[in-house]
């Protein structure tokens, strides 16, 4: 019995010390999750804004750009893949996974070759293991994105695209993402970013609305020319600040419910060590009764 009364304890002290550890990566979520939304919240505007000025460019003009008009045939598809660098983040990169293995099942089914770019060590992880190649791998910074970085991702993709199939180029570019909804909700999503596919911000006009009148200068091919790579940059940008956001909540969710079943073990263990203890003494009382009793009747 005191055997028993010793695992139960080792088994508190261990809970206690996960405890800790969780408690601790909770807390650190929970700080950085502001910095994250402040900073998803001052990307939103320009990268809505950025996907306006295409769209009107892309919507009011009859040019044929080779980043706005959809090829005869898509051959090969480039899927860009956002996970994390780091673990104990519940189901936040394997729901991302799950959602490009989706998207690389109906690609396929519609005759295209699929290239992936990923980005975070879980995703290479998870493609290593499978022994699946990709183009290229970003990892170091999924939990506090810099701008450098998107930039980098931004033109490999776009010298991918502009390359012929041919010569190892692609013809549509999608990304993979989780998107930050609220401290609860963090829902995996699927954009295709090349050729622009749909017409952003530019609704019909009120009844005392009326559309704009656009001039470019000098040109729109100049004018697309130098839109659209700042629009990669920033809806990759905002991909990655929506994925880090996305990332500590979900992070600060799992480690938060850790610390719950933590304390239900400390509490279960602890029942159980003061049921044993309490074995034991009953047990020491009736051998001490016992052994009087037997003392007593010996005498007599």
């Amino acid at each position: 019995m005191g055997a028993q009364l010793r695992v139960y304890r080792q088994k508190i002290k261990a809970a206690q010390t996960t405890k800790k550890i969780t408690r601790a990566m909770e807390l650190i979520s929970a700080s950085r999750i502001q910095k994250a939304k402040a900073r998803v919240a001052a990307s939103t505007p320009f990268a809505r804004s950025i996907t306006q000025a295409v769209s009107a460019v892309a919507t009011y003009t009859n040019v044929a750009h080779v980043l706005t008009t959809e090829p005869e045939k898509i051959e090969r598809a480039a899927v860009v893949i956002f996970a994390s660098d780091r673990g104990l983040a519940g189901a936040f990169s394997s729901q991302a996974l799950r959602e490009a293995e989706s998207l690389t099942q109906l690609l396929l089914a519609q005759g295209k070759d699929v290239v992936y770019f990923l980005v975070g060590r879980k995703a290479a992880a998870y493609f290593n293991f499978r022994r699946r190649p990709s183009e290229r791998v970003w990892t170091g910074s999924t939990d506090q994105p810099q701008f450098e970085t998107a930039k980098e991702i931004s033109d490999a993709l776009l010298e991918a695209f502009l390359r012929d199939a041919d010569d190892g180029g692609v013809d549509e570019i999608h990304v993979v993402y989780n998107r930050f909804v609220s401290m609860v909700t963090q829902v995996p999503e699927v954009v295709r970013l090349l050729p622009l596919e749909v017409v952003e911000g530019v609704e019909e006009p009120g009844e005392n609305q009326v559309l704009p009148l656009y001039e470019f200068e000098p040109d729109v091919e100049t004018v697309l020319d130098a839109l659209l790579p700042v629009y990669i940059e920033s809806r990759i940008f905002n991909a990655m600040l929506q994925s880090a956001a996305a990332e500590h909540a979900s992070r600060q969710k799992a480690m938060q419910s850790a610390s719950d079943n933590a304390d239900k073990l400390i509490k279960d263990f602890t029942r159980l060590s003061n049921n044993a203890r309490q074995t034991e003494i009953t047990s020491q009382i009736s051998e001490i009764v016992g052994g009087a009793e037997a003392l007593s009747s010996a005498k007599n």
